[in-house]
C-alpha cells in the first residue's frame, strides 16, 4: 500500500494505493472537511489505506510512504510527541493486530508520485466528487499498500 496526504490552499486531501500481489492498483481519494497539518494528513491516508486492506480481508501487508516521520512512529522507531498526533499512532497500532504480518518502510516521495498525486487530484474535484474509490481487490496473498 502507498498513501500521501497534501495540505494547500484548497484544503486538504488524502489518497492511498492498494496493489495486489499480481499487480492490479485500487485507488481511493478522500477530501478531509476539517483542517490539520500535513503529519495528520498522512495519518489519516495511512489508515485509510489500512481500512481499504482490512475490509478486503488481507492478510500480509507492506506498507510504504514518503512521509519518514509517520514510518518511525508506526515502526516504533521514533517517539510520537505531538500530543494530537498520539491518537493516530495509537490507531494504527491498533488496526496493525488485524494482520498476520506487517511491515511499514519509508520511500522517498520520487517514488510515491502517484500517491501524492492521488491526493493531489483530490484538491482538484468538487465537493460533489470529492471521494473517489476504484476497484474489488479480493485475495489473501500479501498485498502493497
Amino acid at each position: 500500500m502507498l498513501f500521501d496526504g497534501a495540505v494547500n490552499a484548497k484544503g486538504v486531501e488524502i489518497g492511498s494505493i492498494l496493489i495486489s500481489p499480481t499487480g492490479q492498483h485500487y485507488q481511493a481519494t478522500s477530501r478531509l472537511w476539517f483542517f490539520c497539518t500535513n503529519n495528520t494528513a498522512e495519518y489519516e491516508a495511512c489508515i485509510m489505506g489500512i481500512n481499504m486492506t482490512i475490509d478486503q480481508d488481507v492478510k500480509e501487508l507492506l506498507i510504504m510512504g514518503d512521509s519518514d516521520l509517520i514510518i518511525q512512529q508506526a515502526q516504533g522507531e521514533w517517539e510520537t510527541r505531538d500530543v494530537k498526533l498520539i491518537p493516530y499512532r495509537q490507531h494504527v497500532e491498533y488496526l496493525s493486530k488485524r494482520f498476520k504480518s506487517i511491515e511499514f518502510r519509508y520511500i522517498p516521495r520520487c517514488h510515491n508520485e502517484l500517491a501524492n498525486t492521488l491526493a493531489t487530484l483530490a484538491s482538484m474535484l468538487s465537493a460533489q466528487c470529492s471521494q473517489l474509490s476504484l476497484g474489488n481487490p479480493n485475495s489473501g496473498k500479501a498485498w502493497l499498500l
